[in-house]
């Protein structure tokens, strides 16, 4: 029989944020530079400790949404990524990270707040690259969204997340483009997206101009998974070596 009593592990509890939207029809990651210890100005993911030990994590992403950005959370897609939880991941002690997938269509420039000294909207294969060194393990963490983003463009109606209210079919490729990082066959775009019943429906009868003929708007349809889906195509001989590269 022990005669220590036992006592819980010491553990912090942090939620961490992957914004993503799209800026000149590239996909662009935020990041904040840091104003505080440990890594204090290097570039970061938005996030944060949680206020008090009765907030929800969900709240707290949201509140780091709004502090950190300065960015109204009630329009923007939010939705739980992963959980980071290795031991040595933040100099500060045993740090768990709640992380958050958050995306929106045309967001505005930034506000730094809190513990950030700035904020900007990074092109997202710069930071995929590790051109740019990102605290903590942020680069994973980011990269992780990424790439949940790409997968779940396959199968759900995500890339309607990116787009405003109405859109051209048109637009919504440039989504596809600018997140998978490829160019797709607009015709054989075209056919695929009117194939998935639900996926999109007709705005009415406005239509915009494009500096052609005037493309028919759309608005996101109820259905949520994609059924047959849109297969991301295989990546070039040349972006498999580049990716080796990287890791």
């Amino acid at each position: 029989m022990q005669d220590d009593e036992w006592s819980p592990t010491p553990v912090l509890l942090t939620v961490d944020l992957v914004i993503l939207t799209l800026r000149e029809n590239r996909l662009h990651v935020l990041l904040v530079e840091r104003g505080e210890d440990p890594f204090r100005g290097m570039l970061a993911l938005p996030g944060g400790f949680l206020n008090h030990d009765g907030e929800e994590i969900l709240d707290a992403a949201h509140r780091e949404l709004s502090e950190e950005t300065a960015l109204a959370s009630g329009w923007v897609h939010l939705e739980q990524l992963a959980v980071y939880g290795e031991s040595g991941r933040d100099p500060r002690g045993r740090v768990v990270s709640v992380a958050h997938l958050a995306i929106a269509p045309g967001l505005p420039d930034p506000v730094a707040g809190t513990d950030a000294s700035d904020a900007a909207w990074v092109p997202a294969e710069g930071v995929l690259s590790g051109e740019l060194g990102l605290a903590f393990d942020h680069r994973r963490i980011a990269a992780d969204g990424i790439e949940h983003a790409r997968t779940k463009l396959e199968f759900s109606s995500l890339a309607t997340a990116f787009c405003g209210e109405e859109f051209t079919i048109a637009e919504l490729q440039q989504v596809y483009e600018a997140v998978w990082g490829t160019e797709l066959d607009t015709r054989n775009f075209y056919r695929k997206v009117q194939a998935v019943k639900g996926f999109i429906v007709p705005a009415g009868t406005d239509r915009r101009t494009t500096g052609g003929r005037p493309a028919r708007l759309y608005r996101a349809g109820p259905r949520t998974a994609l059924f047959p889906p849109l297969i991301r195509p295989a990546p070039s001989a040349t972006e498999e070596n580049t990716r080796g590269e990287e890791e």
